[in-house]
């Protein structure tokens, strides 16, 4: 969902998904919503969805006992354990660091022009930071939907060479 958001919702500008994501919620996220999917091809959402839709809900609503206002917690070790987290997501310019919170520290980092179909190993100890991200399945029969397909050059036209 991240990658679709990122490559359709926010246009590929990492500063407006971080100040949504981040900058804009008091506490935290309760859950991420199909709203985030808004702006991609509708093949592309059902691919990912499934065709439900669900909203994101946002931690801001919480009432603390003493009646103060909620505050954004700090992630260690012993609030991940406790608060039964497995995985942590770093927002990066060249991707998102998919961090197994059980396992390692740091996780490799998944390119934004991915794929958003393209599926991942859900297994916590196959995320080493050593490694290249667990891709079980990468999609390579049509272009990414995140890219325009470009149209086949006509005889004698120069095609523009590739960015690397």
């Amino acid at each position: 969902m991240l990658l679709t958001a990122y490559q359709h919702k926010f246009g590929r500008d990492l500063e407006t998904m971080s100040r949504h994501l981040i900058d804009d919620v008091t506490v935290g996220w309760d859950e991420l919503g199909t709203d985030l999917l808004d702006g991609a091809p509708p093949a592309l959402v059902t691919a990912l969805t499934g065709g439900e839709q669900w909203p994101s809900r946002t931690l801001d609503h919480l009432i603390t006992p003493d009646g103060s206002p909620p505050m954004r917690m700090t992630v260690t070790d012993e609030t991940a354990a406790a608060q039964d987290m497995q995985w942590g997501y770093v927002l990066r310019r060249k991707g998102i660091e998919v961090i197994s919170l059980l396992h390692q520290d740091i996780g490799p980092v998944v390119d934004w022009s991915t794929d958003p179909r393209t599926v991942f190993s859900n297994h916590p100890g196959a995320w080493s930071s050593l490694a290249p991200a667990p891709v079980i399945r990468a999609v390579r029969s049509t272009p990414p939907q995140s890219t325009p397909a470009t149209a086949p050059a006509k005889a004698g036209t120069p095609r523009p060479a590739a960015r690397r």
